[in-house]
């Protein structure tokens, strides 16, 4: 079987709007955790109703934008939603980390949170990009340095207590999952490799970009096991071209602006970005998608990501436009028979957005779960207009991977460790097993149905 992950923009279940800042120690602020307010529905405690607030109301320049109002029973995101009725959706799919793109595409490929790794004699990123979530003033709730990376196995560390202290109320007790040492990036930073495999050396000793990394990934564990796979990322090629300094023109330029280097986990690694062989093998553009499936034939485990004037993002693109290559993507692959019987195209979103969203969350670790976020399946094996309950995360994609080919763990701290959740009728969100996340293979019927 086939699998793609289609990754896009924040959508709601139904009709919500507002503002979410997608950083990591305001999303844990957003998230209003507090064992004191568990229930037998929500027994993380986590209230999610601080998102309207933190970053917006104390106006302290997050970076947040301002989120789409959808309605989809009155027509708004209506492909998805066709695709919802057709097909099968989960309302319990989380984003694997608090915070924004890169560290849940990292999750999405890896299990993991990537940390910084010794570069030219520089042991630890240099103190100006140091975390600092205390507030600058006792009448001032902006934080004292709002930065990358943050050292989580000391607690001595600004903002690091409260987290590791909150999850250790927990009546399951999750790990922190920090190693001794290891300085973790949790907000977005691009790799330190430039898309034609140079490495942006002035840059990763500011701090601001991620040195070369070993974090293993998926990408790793398929070719171990001789088991295609591809990167398409739209935009890349300009992108290389641009590296490389020769742009075609203006456009060329433009559109590699719009390639996102922070979604592509194997753009962190050495593995892949330092092997010009493997480079060339695995990451490829979004053009390459359309004339391999066009032609017939795709590596078994295929990743989509639409370049930011497609991806739907608010401020920057549109949802229709997002849904209209999702639409493209479908349209060709029902057109070549032989895929579509054994492909599965699961359509996930990075992270959540909104004023409020009731769902349960499950902290697994220090950098999350965090937020429900949309999640489709679309193949001839998920149809029905089923809605799914089990708990999944981003990882729930590794982990339906790796059951399909019959692949390990990726290391023995990733995420798809965790067992598949065990879920009572009577409460079918919360995992009894916690910690605990799927892999995704409830979402489909393999057996045929009583008449068929």
């Amino acid at each position: 079987m086939a699998v793609f992950s289609l990754t896009g923009p924040t959508l709601p279940y139904d009709a919500y709007t507002g503002d979410m800042v997608h950083r990591f120690f305001h999303m844990w602020q957003q998230s209003d955790c507090d064992v004191t307010n568990a229930t037998l529905d929500n027994p993380a405690g986590c209230l999610n109703d601080f998102y309207p607030f933190v970053g917006i109301a104390r106006g302290d320049n997050s970076g947040s934008n301002a989120m789409g109002f959808y309605n989809v029973q009155h027509g708004d995101a209506g492909f998805l939603k066709q695709l919802a009725d057709t097909y099968t959706m989960s309302d319990n799919f989380h984003q694997s980390v608090m915070g924004g793109t890169a560290a849940n595409h990292i999750a999405l490929g890896s299990g993991d949170a990537i940390f910084w790794t010794p570069f030219q004699g520089l042991p630890a990123p240099p103190a100006s990009v140091i975390a600092n979530p205390d507030p600058q003033s006792a009448t001032s709730d902006k934080y004292t340095q709002d930065t990358q990376w943050t050292n989580c196995a000391d607690l001595t560390q600004p903002g690091i207590a409260p987290i590791v202290q909150y999850l250790q109320t927990l009546p399951y007790h999750p790990p922190a999952n920090c190693e001794p040492g290891h300085f973790y990036m949790v907000n977005n930073l691009s790799p330190g490799f430039l898309p034609n495999g140079t490495i942006d050396t002035t840059n990763i000793l500011k701090g601001t970009k991620v040195p070369p990394s070993t974090l293993r990934t998926i990408g790793d564990a398929l070719t171990e096991q001789q088991i295609s796979w591809a990167y398409y990322g739209g935009g890349y090629d300009a992108a290389v071209r641009v590296a490389n300094g020769t742009p075609r023109d203006a456009f060329d330029t433009l559109v590699a602006a719009n390639y996102c280097d922070i979604c592509n986990f194997a753009s962190y690694t050495s593995a892949v970005m330092g092997d010009p062989g493997q480079r060339t093998t695995h990451i490829k553009d979004v053009i390459d998608f359309f004339a391999d499936l066009d032609a017939g034939h795709l590596p078994a485990v295929a990743f989509v990501k639409p370049d930011s004037f497609l991806d739907g993002h608010p401020a920057s693109s549109k949802l229709d436009l997002f849904e209209a290559m999702v639409d493209k993507i479908l349209d060709r692959l029902q057109a070549q028979g032989h895929l579509w019987k054994e492909t599965a195209l699961f359509i996930a979103f990075d992270e959540g957005g909104g004023y409020w969203d009731s769902g349960f969350m499950q902290p697994l670790d220090f950098f999350g779960d965090g937020p429900r976020i949309p999640f489709l399946v679309v193949s001839p094996y998920a149809q029905g207009g089923r809605v799914v309950h089990t708990y999944y995360d981003h990882v729930s994609v590794l982990k339906f991977i790796e059951r399909n080919w019959h692949l390990p763990p990726l290391t023995p701290r990733s995420r798809d460790n965790l067992p598949n959740p065990m879920m009572a009728s009577s409460n079918p969100y919360v995992p009894l097993n916690m910690p605990a996340i799927g892999d995704l293979f409830e979402m489909f019927e393999f057996k045929p149905r009583r008449g068929q």
